[in-house]
Order: C-alpha cells, then structure tokens, then sequence
C-alpha cells in the first residue's frame, strides 16, 4: 500500500462519519534521500610527457586551436518541502500550503482553491490527482514578479476547470494549526469542533492531509509539488503545477 492510498483511505471515512475527538494521524518514517551532484564533467588531462616548443609557437597554436565555450543546460532545482491540504468537511473550498520544514509556523505558499472538500476526494477515489494552476501574465505588470507572488490563478483538476486559486496570507488560526501539527511529518486526521478551529456543526470539522513534497522549479516561471511516495512506485498520486505564460 502507498502512502498517497493509505491517507485516502483515512479521508474517506472521515467524509461521512462525524468524530468528536482528535484522531491519531498516521505517521510514516521519513525517507532518507540521496542528492545527486550537479556539476558537470571533470576537465581534460594535460599530457606532462610532450617535447617542449618555444613560447612564440605555443601562442601561435592555443590561438588558433581555440574554439568556442559550450555551456551545459540548465537544469532544474529540486528541494524537499511539507505540504498540507486542509478545508471543512462540508466546506466550498480547500486549502493548500508549503512549508519549507515541519517547524516553521509561517508557510512559504498559501492557497485557497476554490474546489469543495467533498469534490478533491472524490477525484482522490480514482488514485491519480493532478492539480494545475494557470496565470496569463499578458498584458499585466506581473511577467516578472515572483511566481509565488501571483495573486490568483485558474484553477484546473484533472484537466476540468474548478475555477480559482487565490494566494492568501496566513492568518493566525491558520499559524496555530500548523503549530499543533509540528509534529506530523506524514498524516491525514480531523480537527474536532471543540478544538479551536473546527465551529458550529460536524460539517465544519477541518480535515487534513499532510505529506512531503519535492518542490521542482523548472524556471522563473514554472513549478510543481509532488507528493512522494514512499513505496518509491512508478508515478505521483498527487501533484499541484503553477504556470505562468507570457
């Protein structure tokens, strides 16, 4: 079983049955990593061995043997982040947030799409979720800024429009979640309505799902989320993409 099926299969039940105590998040141990080097191939040897020539035909020959410097593609930078979607159970729209680590209270991206709880877990139920979000920066001041800067985006999951994704700042109820989840590296679980940040009714419980992502910066103006999977299997159950076009 992977990690991405074993929190669907907790989120499903708590769709539809009401809980009024915390439920114990399932945890999973981090998985080690090994980072590749990104530096290019090693130089060329010097032959120590050649006879040697006379400083005037050495200058003669590195200026006319020279040729031009070909620079390697850039490549893509990849960092491991915490990412954590939460909503209401009966709740219109969900939550989306990065952190750089597990202990900082203050996320380096916050989003709010506009697709309701009920919705993303069904597209769960079919084990292969893909979330794009989409900024025209045509005829804008925004080609340039900060791609986590963009105040709102098109919403796409699946490849059917859900509308919106609106970048927001953390308020204080939302730092004080994430302070009580410091904990929780891998976990899906339900916040009561007695515990501060679920009010009123069963359907305004705060579910949650929390993993870690390797964040992929392909350009200035392009990256995506990846959930891992620690069974290491062929593809990612869950991505989120930003795009930006010009």
């Amino acid at each position: 079983m992977t990690k991405f099926e074993a929190l669907r299969r907790f989120l499903l039940p708590c769709l539809h049955n009401a809980t009024d105590s915390m439920a114990p998040p399932a945890t999973a141990k981090t998985k080690k990593r090994l980072s590749a080097s990104l530096r290019g191939g090693g130089s060329d040897d010097v032959d120590g061995n050649n006879n040697p020539k006379n400083s005037q035909d050495n200058q003669e020959t590195s200026s006319s043997s020279s040729s031009p410097t070909i620079s390697a593609p850039r490549r893509s930078s990849r960092t491991m982040v915490i990412g954590t979607i939460f909503g209401h159970r009966g709740g219109r729209h969900v939550w989306f947030c990065v952190q750089p680590n597990r202990l900082s209270s203050k996320p380096a991206l916050l989003l709010e799409l506009s697709i309701p709880m009920a919705a993303l877990i069904h597209e769960m139920q079919c084990g292969l979720v893909r979330i794009a979000l989409e900024f025209n920066a045509r005829e804008t001041s925004l080609e340039n800024c900060p791609l986590h800067s963009v105040p709102l985006w098109t919403l796409y999951c699946n490849g059917r429009k859900h509308g919106f994704a609106v970048r927001r700042k953390a308020t204080p109820q939302n730092k004080d979640m994430l302070k009580t989840m410091q904990n929780i590296t891998v976990g899906a679980g339900v916040f009561p309505c007695g515990s501060g940040f679920g009010s009123g009714s069963a359907q305004n419980e705060i579910l949650y799902m929390r993993a870690n992502y390797e964040c992929v910066i392909g350009s200035a103006d392009s990256e995506c989320f990846h959930l891992i999977n620690l069974e290491e299997g062929p593809s990612q159950e869950l991505s989120v993409f930003l795009m930006r076009s010009k």
